[in-house]
């Protein structure tokens, strides 16, 4: 009875623990799935929240872009209505112009109408005098022949006689006068023009600023003292040497103090050299790897530079469209002198003067400017064909798709063929303008002898010309002629001749004055 009460008792225990574990759980179930949902409400709502929020940015996006469609649309719209209004002003301008076109044309035509009535008339009244005048005529021509019958009964003379006579004497008077009229012709143009060409020129050349660049074949390099000399030098000369096959100058170290000779016709050569040389005693290494490595640099930076300075060139001249061949050789006319003019100096002078001259003679300035820069571009070919400089640059213009009218300029400004285009004689003129303004060129004291000799002997080969002088340094010639052997009206076809062969047989800068003098003097002595 003992042990089943017990065993009662420990199945109720169990029973009722059960009972009580179960309880718990469901409260800790119903604990967490309370939890669970709270959280996944309030997640819910973040997530609801936050996609109400990406609504209303999407809303107000699509609502701002509708509003710039909108807005641009209406830009378009009033950008079209003021097109329209726009055009319809013009026509309704041009429908005033036609009208009064129209009134014009009726005007015009009652005019027309009036003047061909009054041809009318007056072609009856010119039938009338005509008609009068050959009634005149035939009376004169009978009265013509019984004067004539009775002056050659009168005179003993045929009529063929006095006329020839008559035209002999009117003949000779008529020489004499023509002569002056000539004369009077000729000084009245003489004014005329040199008084246009002397304000065109004067106007070109004061609106372009020049300066004066003088190159010659040698350049100075200074040193800070004779002691890099040596170092130049190097053992046994090896420095030099090597510097001299690198660059292909003459290097001249003479007992000169802190300089340095560099000798060459090339400028290009002489400024490598001249730059080689800077670096090297800059840098303080100088042996002949060295030399050969910076020769090989300062060449490369030279070539760029030449480059650089022809589209610089061309840029401040306003040219466009330039071949980069041409640009390079326009470059590669800094180290380029002619009589000891830099040729780069010399052909920008050029080309603004022929820009000026052209828009002063209502020519295309573009089209000048760009042969004045070209004309002398055949002075400066990488090879050396045996060519006059002018030919050689209309070949390379040519070469380029240059323009036919600038080509011909360029070949045509030492006379080496035709002029065909107004721009050739103002390429010329301006070429010939900035080499002989004072200072620009230097001239071989020889050359300038012999050209004021030939300037004399050509004017001393005309008979009756006695002395001749060459003044203010070849631009003038002054001729005397004997009073015996010429007359006063021949001086000035003499004058003519010897102009006209100077400008056909000689080479000058500028221009030649001829003057002609013709004197008699008397003399006696009392004694």
């Amino acid at each position: 009875m003992g042990t089943i009460t017990i065993i009662i008792i420990c199945i109720g225990a169990l029973i009722l623990g059960a009972a009580l574990s179960w309880v718990v759980s469901e409260k800790l179930l119903g604990q967490k799935t309370r939890a669970i949902l709270s959280e996944a409400e309030r997640e819910a709502e973040v997530l609801k929240q936050k996609k109400l929020l990406e609504v209303k940015e999407k809303f107000l996006q699509l609502k701002g872009d509708l509003e710039q469609q909108v807005t641009q649309r209406n830009n378009k719209l009033k950008q079209i209505e003021g097109r329209l209004k726009t055009r319809e002003q013009e026509l309704t301008q041009r429908h005033n112009e036609v009208e009064k076109r129209n009134q014009e044309i009726d005007i015009l035509k009652e005019k027309l109408a009036l003047q061909s009535e009054g041809i009318e008339l007056k072609k009856e009244e010119y039938d009338v005098k005509k008609a009068e005048y050959e009634e005149k005529k035939a009376e004169l021509e009978l009265l013509r022949q019984s004067e004539q019958k009775r002056l050659e009964a009168l005179g003993g003379l045929s009529a063929d006689e006095a006329r020839e006579r008559l035209i002999e004497s009117l003949r000779a008077e008529a020489k004499d006068q023509a002569q002056g009229y000539i004369n009077e012709i000729i000084e009245e143009a003489k004014m005329t023009a040199n008084k246009e060409a002397k304000r065109i020129v004067v106007q070109s050349i004061q609106r372009l600023a020049t300066e004066t660049a003088i190159e010659n074949s040698v350049t100075v390099f200074h040193i800070e003292s004779d002691e890099i000399k040596g170092r130049i030098i190097g053992r046994e000369g090896r420095n030099i040497r090597a510097l001299e096959a690198a660059t292909g100058i003459e290097i001249i170290v003479d007992d000169t103090p802190e300089a340095i000779v560099l000798s060459s016709f090339d400028p290009v050569r002489r400024e490598v050299a001249r730059l080689a040389l800077h670096q090297l005693v800059q840098d303080g290494r100088i042996h002949p790897a060295r030399i050969e490595e910076v020769v090989s640099k300062v060449r490369k930076q030279i070539e760029e530079e030449i480059i650089e300075t022809g589209k610089r060139t061309v840029i401040d001249l306003g040219i466009h469209g330039m071949h980069p061949e041409l640009i390079r050789l326009i470059g590669k006319m800094k180290y380029r002198s002619s009589y000891g003019q830099n040729l780069l100096q010399h052909s920008r002078e050029t080309a603004n003067l022929c820009a000026i001259m052209a828009s002063e003679l209502g020519l295309n300035p573009k089209h000048a400017k760009r042969a004045g820069l070209l004309h002398d571009i055949g002075k400066v070919p990488d090879d050396e064909p045996e060519l006059p400089h002018a030919l050689l640059g209309m070949k390379l213009c040519e070469k380029y798709k240059e323009k036919a009218n600038i080509c011909n300029a360029v070949g045509a400004h030492h006379d080496e063929v035709e002029m065909e285009s107004l721009i050739a004689p103002i390429v010329q003129v301006c070429d010939a303008i900035s080499g002989a303004r004072p200072g620009a060129r230097r001239e071989i004291v020889e050359a300038y002898i012999k050209r004021l000799n030939d300037l004399e002997q050509l004017a001393l080969s005309y008979p009756g010309v006695v002395k001749t002088y060459a003044i203010q340094a070849g631009r003038e010639l002054r001729v005397i002629v004997g009073a015996e052997n010429t007359d006063d009206s021949s001086i000035a076809t003499l004058s003519a001749e010897i102009a006209k062969r100077i400008q056909d047989e000689m080479t000058y800068p500028g221009q030649v004055k001829i003057t002609v003098i013709r004197e008699t003097r008397s003399v006696s002595y009392a004694k």
